[in-house]
């Protein structure tokens, strides 16, 4: 965890995440007990993977009282929950909140890269050359007695299973270790969904119309959701502010990217709230880190692990619970800070996976499911 003097510092370079790593197979968590807290009742989970990490600042955890350098070009509005305030950016998910738990303080200490943080979001593990572990989504689906990934089995990623980031490492969005038996997913998803203007005209929009479609008819089911294929070249939250034509600023932020995701996961929610989906299925949106705290010189935000924001909804959790807080000028978790592998943790336990679950690990000996302790206090 850094200071504020420190925080250009994060700014590792990709060959560290290369040159870093862990043990890719921890020990067992022996006599583990999570006592407290309420019991989730999902049946299936929908990730909402926010491709380059929103600027936390800028989203989901404005700071209005920090200096300007801090707290970007938006103003704040106030959210259904008395007390809480988002950005400007997002009326959608203000007028939303009373149904949306925040977890304000998520770190992760690895290098501030996109694909460490991808693996730790999605499999709970960090891994370099060693066996990739399985996503959260297929350690469900296998210990459901499934052996598919993809559309046609219960976890599947859309609209393709990897992000260009620019490192050719595995991610975490598949069977790892688990394939085979798990078959993994091949072929790129195709094909359209129903027209739906509330939803928004973006691909990933329509993904997420598509994606209720498919919980409709199939409720045990995992989907993740990327909104993005790559951070290069394109918009997305990736927004350095330079690089090319094409680099994301705050201004693309403010004026694109934000609006997207608000409408569009605005219209899930609802979507899953009127056909009663939405106390059945866990919804998970958020980035692989968040975005440095000072606006940099050419009007973005660099790549920040020390601290950012998830949004939980469904299969229980409390709306407009807010777990955790950053500190004045969102540096570091002031209060509860939360690994990202809390969260994975955290989707496994909402699933009703049992805390003692083990997996046949690389090398036959059993390893557990978990990665960490769950967040019960989300249902408390």
């Amino acid at each position: 965890m850094n200071g504020e003097g420190e925080v250009m510092s994060w700014e590792l370079s990709r060959r560290a995440f290369l040159g870093w790593s862990t043990g890719c197979v921890g020990s067992l968590w022996p006599g583990l007990s999570w006592g407290g807290g309420g019991e989730p009742r999902a049946e299936g989970c929908l990730f909402l993977h926010l491709v380059g990490g929103p600027p936390h600042l800028d989203t989901f955890d404005p700071k209005p009282e920090a200096p300007s350098e801090y707290r970007g070009p938006f103003g704040v509005i106030r959210s259904r929950v008395p007390g809480v305030y988002v950005s400007e950016l997002l009326p959608g998910v203000a007028w939303r909140l009373d149904r949306i738990a925040l977890v304000r303080s998520v770190y992760h200490d690895g290098p501030p890269v996109h694909e460490c943080g991808m693996q730790l979001l999605h499999s709970g593990r960090l891994f370099r050359d060693g066996s990739a572990w399985p996503a959260v989504g297929a350690v469900w689906s296998y210990l459901q007695g499934e052996r598919r990934l993809g559309w046609a089995g219960r976890y599947a990623v859309l609209p393709y299973p990897a992000v260009d980031t620019g490192i050719a490492v595995d991610q975490g969005f598949g069977g790892g270790f688990l394939s085979p038996p798990l078959q993994a997913q091949r072929e790129r998803l195709t094909g359209g969904t129903r027209e739906d203007s509330r939803y928004g005209s973006t691909a990933f929009g329509r993904l997420c119309r598509r994606a209720v479609e498919r919980l409709l008819r199939q409720p045990r089911s995992f989907l993740t959701i990327t909104m993005y294929e790559t951070v290069f070249d394109t918009l997305s939250w990736d927004c350095h502010g330079s690089g090319g034509a094409l680099r994301t600023n705050l201004r693309d932020i403010g004026r694109q990217v934000a609006p997207a995701f608000d409408q569009a996961f605005s219209a899930l929610l609802d979507d899953l709230d009127q056909t009663g989906l939405l106390e059945r299925t866990l919804v998970v949106a958020t980035g692989e880190f968040g975005r440095t705290p000072r606006v940099n010189a050419h009007g973005g935000r660099d790549h920040w692990a020390g601290v950012w924001t998830a949004l939980l909804a469904g299969a229980g959790i409390r709306g407009g619970a807010v777990i955790g807080r950053s500190d004045a000028h969102g540096i570091e978790p002031a209060e509860r800070p939360v690994r990202a592998e809390e969260l994975a943790a955290t989707i496994l336990y909402a699933l009703g996976v049992p805390p003692d679950a083990v997996l046949p690990g690389p090398d036959g000996l059993p390893v557990p499911a978990y990665p960490a302790a769950p967040l019960r206090e989300l249902w408390s």
